[in-house]
């Protein structure tokens, strides 16, 4: 069996440089080159819980139960903690090893997640958090570890608050990500997420490093993937492919794609059974993701027909529902939420630009469609055009589908469940930080 690295980072979308970004990469470039670059990626659920307890468990977010964020009070249901990937390849003789961010539990109750061992930061002083966990990760590489392994390294240097601008990199020569506007504020804003980026950069050069040198990249899978879209608005916690959309690479010995990317439509929910599929181990029943070794070997052009994705809870509550094809997507928002719910935005220039400039005040139509091929921005909304009634009524009809198979509770009552523990922003409240609960 091969050995598993899961390495991942907040909020990054695809703004790194295998996808064409200005946002200097070189050690994931260098990985994009060795192994597959899926460029049409996306995450089940664009928050930072709901979006990691689906990949790694293999079902949807509310499927597994994870509706809202852990450190807001929510967690996975009792099952899906027992269908967690640690816990999986823990059962099938795996030493499961947890480096860095998690966001599917309290820190403290990893190893209810399957995790036999937590690494502490190797850290320097004056050095990124990051980097010192990353150190850890490689000396636990080249400790000689018992295999197979599954090493699972979070990092956070892409999430906010961004580190401070150095004069290595001059926002004046930045382009703030679309569709935000382009002005200092978030040139700045944007220079100070390349420089995140940098750091995760270097650490997934220290991890790979560490496997070159102890000759363990004969023998590993490694997996380099984000949660959702940046932290800017109408990216992260929105379902426009600027949220939905990750950064994906596989990396695995004897890959025959390795070296190119796909435009194949994929889920992160692929993920968990295709690492079945490359290690001989039979996919459990609950899976509702599909290996991707059919589409890397050449026998099939796609392995899925659409992917979905939802919101319920962030820092408040905005639930929402989208399916999306290689060419269309429709985005159904519920409970009657028509204008922007602020708290679930991060605070950042962008925001207070926007909401100076009167993004509080937009209304937001309940439903949307749009022809990714005619429209990949997402600009026009076709679902009041006589044109597109059938491609309206068929992704209706697969999302009512998707939602009545997997039990979701949207379809039960007025509003998702919510723990008793939960911390919930009010719609109108400005802030995430702002402690005005409902």
């Amino acid at each position: 069996m091969y050995n598993v690295i899961y390495m991942h980072t907040h909020d990054l979308g695809r703004y790194i440089q295998p996808y064409g970004h200005a946002v200097p990469t070189p050690n994931l470039l260098q990985l994009a080159g060795e192994g597959t670059l899926f460029r049409h990626a996306y995450s089940a659920a664009p928050t930072c819980s709901p979006s990691r307890a689906a990949m790694l468990t293999g079902m949807s977010a509310h499927g597994c139960g994870m509706t809202g964020l852990v450190n807001r009070g929510f967690g996975l249901s009792q099952t899906g903690r027992q269908r967690h990937l640690a816990g999986f390849l823990g059962s099938h003789g795996y030493e499961t090893v947890l480096c860095g961010v998690q966001h599917e539990c309290p820190a403290g109750e990893v190893t209810g997640l399957g995790y036999q061992k937590t690494l502490a930061a190797d850290r320097s002083a004056g050095e990124p958090r990051d980097i010192g966990l990353a150190r850890a990760a490689a000396d636990y590489i080249r400790s000689a570890p018992a295999q197979p392994f599954y090493l699972a390294f979070g990092m956070s240097s892409t999430h906010r608050e961004f580190p401070r601008l150095d004069p290595g990199i001059d926002p004046d020569h930045v382009l703030p990500p679309l569709p935000l506007y382009d002005n200092a504020q978030n040139r700045e804003d944007m220079a100070r997420f390349i420089l995140g980026a940098g750091v995760v950069d270097r650490c997934a050069g220290l991890v790979l490093e560490a496997l070159r040198d102890t000759g363990l990249h004969r023998n590993t899978v490694v997996v380099f993937t984000t949660d959702h879209g940046i932290a800017f608005p109408h990216m992260k916690c929105n379902l426009y492919d600027t949220g939905i959309g990750v950064a994906l690479i596989l990396r695995y010995p004897g890959n025959p794609c390795a070296g190119r990317a796909t435009d194949a439509l994929v889920s992160q929910l692929d993920l968990y059974p295709t690492l079945c599929a490359l290690n001989g181990i039979d996919p459990p029943e609950w899976l509702e993701g599909t290996s991707l070794l059919p589409l890397l070997r050449g026998e099939r052009e796609q392995v899925r027909a659409e992917a979905f994705a939802e919101v319920s809870y962030h820092a408040a509550y905005e639930p929402m529902r989208c399916v999306r094809t290689e060419r269309y997507k429709l985005i159904r928002r519920y409970g009657g939420v028509e204008r922007t719910v602020p708290a679930n935005i991060d605070d950042g220039p962008a925001k207070s630009f926007l909401v100076a400039h009167g993004l509080l005040d937009e209304v937001r139509p309940a439903e949307m469609l749009f022809d990714l091929y005619l429209d990949p921005v997402e600009r026009v909304n076709r679902t009041d055009d006589p044109g597109y009634a059938a491609v309206r009524e068929d992704l209706t009809g697969r999302l009512q589908n998707w939602m009545e198979e997997t039990g979701d509770p949207l379809l039960f009552g007025a509003a998702v469940p919510r723990p008793a523990r939960a911390r919930i922003n009010t719609r109108t409240c400005l802030s995430p930080q702002t402690p005005d609960w409902e």
